[in-house]
């Protein structure tokens, strides 16, 4: 058993000192094993610099990973149940529910002694419709709730966020959505077998048999309102595919509201009594256009969320401050009233200058401390740059303009706005409640930003600081240890951010707030020999300013967990992350490989609108 060593620079034990050497943080990287070159190796200033996480021995004496280990099968049910047990067994009885119905009102249909006349005419098909009837009727129930933001935020604070994934409220939604669409499938699928055995079944003088067929789907009640139905849910289908709903978000946000059609037609569907039970009352309020029953608890809460929103975008707001960042990122401070903020929630902002329909997520970078709300928006997107430019920001000038510095240009207030434009009018609904909001639960967080994805963490290191220092009458937190990861792809890529890292690693005097900032673009020559320079017996980095030194390449996450592990022993550790899906996955991948049930246990939370 090796021993640990005061110095991070001994390397004299281990089972593969040479190993040791290539992975250590302090040594070079050897030339063509990676995006750097040798040379961009850590100087002596530079590695005074080097935070707790990357001050850790070699890598023969960190922790080892909990999966690595000879497990008992309890032992890696009680893994699994950290990240993953209560997501899936909650979408586990959502599908075993799904198959009691199915196999349930399958007998129903297909043994009811009042339904005989029914069975003998389309046979089986008809016992396959009903059921996929009571399915949809099944999902109607659950389609609406996970949208009901108001309603989730209220429940994220009550002991059922231990148990219900609130945080997978749009996957369920989504899970819910493509059910309807499966289950219509199966409907319309065994209808048309119906309607062509009904025609089939019609006497010869009745008339032509595909006459008779097409009159019945779009003349009858059922037909007319099955095949509108139809119409709406192929196009709300078709435009929420993922790559389609992000490349038109217009689209898909009016084609969604397409369902409003779909509800009415859908109780309709079922009022004309088509197909007749054997015996009266053939056509009772129990059996027919029984829709509104199963819709009516979803249905309710979102028409209270919707006129709650109406209410609530009527408070007097308005932009107090607009800012230009560098890398096309706006800030916008507003003033709202009546609204109490907690950090890591985000808001919808509607711009009716821009439409007056649509309404976007943002996440909240200011804290719950401050008299304002801002957000800071990438500008890429129809709306995002139709906003910025209303608001006066012009993002067509060249690098290196005068107003391109990591503070930003302030481009106008409510009392001075930019030259001939007047701030337009904003309406905010929320704030609403998110993953990242559950980071006061813990004593030690790691919080990973990506890109753009930094801003919920924006929020969360304000409010953290400000409790740490007893600023602004905050409120106390339990949290005695923060590691903040931010990567970034090019230097521009978070300047907006700098600012507030700048005021935080001045005040943490204890240093209870440890940043890390990885840049993974490959250098140029002259930007390698431009850092070298500076880079040299400075006491700040070259890049960002700041005392933490910059890293070169993508994070070696086993390193991260394991030095974790090592330093909070026996500890609930939170890990927060917002950015490309990639990056999630192997975070959350890591979350469990490196949880200990009887140890160091990581809790994977990740931002989802």
């Amino acid at each position: 058993m090796s021993s640990k060593h005061s110095s991070g620079l001994d390397f004299s034990d281990g089972p593969s000192p040479m190993l040791q050497l290539q992975q250590h943080p302090d040594l070079a990287i050897p030339y063509g094993s990676g995006t750097q070159p040798g040379h961009l190796q850590r100087n002596k200033t530079e590695r005074r610099r080097l935070q707790g996480l990357q001050r850790s021995n070699t890598v023969g004496s960190l922790a080892q990973p909990a999966l690595n280990k000879a497990m008992t099968f309890k032992q890696r049910f009680d893994i699994w149940m950290i990240n993953e047990g209560g997501r899936q067994l909650f979408f586990g009885v959502w599908i075993i529910l799904h198959l009691l119905v199915a196999i349930f009102g399958f007998f129903n249909y297909q043994l009811k002694d009042n339904n005989v006349e029914a069975r003998t005419t389309f046979g089986i098909t008809y016992a396959i419709a009903r059921t996929a009837a009571l399915l949809l009727h099944i999902d109607v129930i659950y389609i609406l709730l996970p949208v009901c933001r108001n309603f989730i935020s209220l429940l994220r604070r009550t002991p059922l966020n231990d148990f219900i994934p609130f945080d997978k409220a749009v996957t369920l939604h989504k899970a819910t959505g493509w059910s309807i669409v499966i289950f219509s499938v199966v409907h319309i699928i065994a209808h048309m077998v119906n309607f062509a055995k009904l025609a089939i079944a019609q006497p010869p003088e009745a008339g032509n048999k595909v006459v008779i067929f097409l009159l019945t789907n779009f003349t009858t009640g059922p037909g007319v309102t099955g095949w509108i139905m139809t119409a709406c849910l192929g196009i709300m289908a078709f435009f929420a595919m993922e790559k389609r709903r992000r490349a038109h978000f217009e689209r898909f946000w009016y084609s969604h509201h397409l369902f409003i059609i779909f509800f009415i037609n859908w109780q309709f569907h079922g009022m004309f009594c088509m197909i007749k039970p054997d015996r009266p009352p053939y056509c009772s309020y129990n059996n027919i256009g029984v829709f509104w029953k199963y819709w009516l608890i979803g249905g309710v809460i979102w028409i209270v969320e919707r006129v709650l929103r109406e209410v609530r975008s009527r408070h007097y707001t308005y932009i107090s401050k607009v800012i230009q960042h560098p890398s096309n990122v706006m800030e916008l401070q507003i003033k709202k009233e009546r609204t109490a903020t907690r950090a890591g929630q985000y808001i919808f902002i509607c711009c009716p200058e821009v439409s007056y329909f649509q309404w976007h997520p943002f996440t909240l970078t200011s804290a719950p401390e401050e008299d304002y709300l801002s957000v800071h928006i990438s500008v890429k997107g129809d709306f995002t740059t139709a906003l910025a430019k209303s608001c006066g920001c012009d993002f067509s000038k060249k690098k290196g303009d005068k107003d391109s510095a990591a503070g930003g240009k302030v481009i106008g207030t409510n009392y001075n706005p930019p030259m001939n434009v007047t701030l337009p009018r904003v309406m905010v609904d929320g704030p609403f409640g998110s993953a990242s909001e559950d980071f006061s639960k813990y004593e030690t967080v790691l919080l990973v930003g990506a890109g753009i994805g930094v801003t919920p963490f924006a929020s969360i290191l304000k409010t953290i600081w400000y409790r740490m220092n007893g600023l602004n009458k905050s409120k106390p937190t339990r949290l005695s240890k923060v590691y903040f990861t931010l990567v970034i792809r090019d230097f521009g890529a978070a300047e907006w951010f700098h600012s507030l890292l700048h005021a935080i690693e001045e005040q943490d005097i204890g240093n209870r707030i440890e940043i890390n900032i990885y840049l993974t673009a490959k250098l140029k020559e002259d930007e390698m020999n431009n850092i070298i320079v500076q880079d040299v017996g400075a006491e700040k980095d070259a890049i960002t300013s700041l005392r933490a030194p910059t890293h070169f390449g993508r994070p070696k996450w086993d390193r991260v967990f394991g030095s974790i592990t090592e330093k909070h022993p026996e500890t609930d550790v939170g890990v927060f992350y917002c950015g490309p899906p990639a990056l999630s996955k192997t975070l959350h991948q890591m979350s469990n490989k490196w949880s200990n049930p009887k140890g160091t246990r990581f809790f994977f939370g990740k931002e989802n609108f």
